[in-house]
């Protein structure tokens, strides 16, 4: 008896539809991660993906119930629609876990990044850097007379193309906060 010579996709032979339901393209996603606040639950959630090899490529966590005793975990990953479901479903399953959140599928959210510049230069270049943080909206927050450190707001694209402008003008140093999200719209 020979083998099957079934190709991969529904036909109008077959009951089942064999095509992939998943794509294999990487998405960015912003997962938002309701927790209780005790020791050792932040270190369960980056030992799952460090354990399945998953990356995290922004990660902020701060207490938002303080009666309540719940953290917040915004975490941003990059993954294939299976892998993220994948991540969802076992963080769902963590008992510290009160709610897994995917505000890149939920609909519209509103995400902010803080960052801060240190800026050494002396001349034209301190004053091309001083014009282009005016043009951004960063702040000075501290200024020597051989550098400057700034303080800027806004989505990742922005910090990103704040950073590239400042290159070349001396950017010595950079802190990132990572993504703060939040949906918009009605409570969800």
């Amino acid at each position: 008896m020979s083998p099957l010579k079934i190709k991969k996709g529904a036909t109008s032979h077959s009951a089942y539809d064999l095509r992939p339901t998943f794509s294999d393209k990487e998405e960015r996603h912003t997962l938002a991660v309701l927790v209780e606040n005790e020791p050792g639950v932040l270190s369960r959630v980056i030992g799952l993906f460090a354990g399945r090899g998953y990356n995290i490529d922004s990660l902020t966590v701060a207490e938002v119930d303080h009666l309540g005793h719940r953290s917040r975990i915004t975490i941003v990953t990059t993954g294939t629609p299976q892998t993220i479901v994948q991540i969802k479903a076992q963080l769902g399953r963590f008992v510290d876990v009160h709610k897994v959140n995917d505000l890149t599928v939920e609909g519209p959210s509103v995400e902010r990044e803080l960052a801060l510049f240190k800026v050494s230069g002396t001349g034209n270049d301190r004053i091309e850097a001083i014009r282009l943080a005016d043009i951004f909206r960063a702040s000075v927050v501290d200024s020597t007379l051989e550098s400057f450190v700034f303080e800027i707001t806004g989505t990742p694209e922005k910090i990103d193309a704040f950073a590239e402008l400042m290159r070349p003008l001396g950017l010595t140093e950079i802190a990132r906060t990572g993504i703060a999200a939040l949906s918009r719209g009605a409570v969800a």
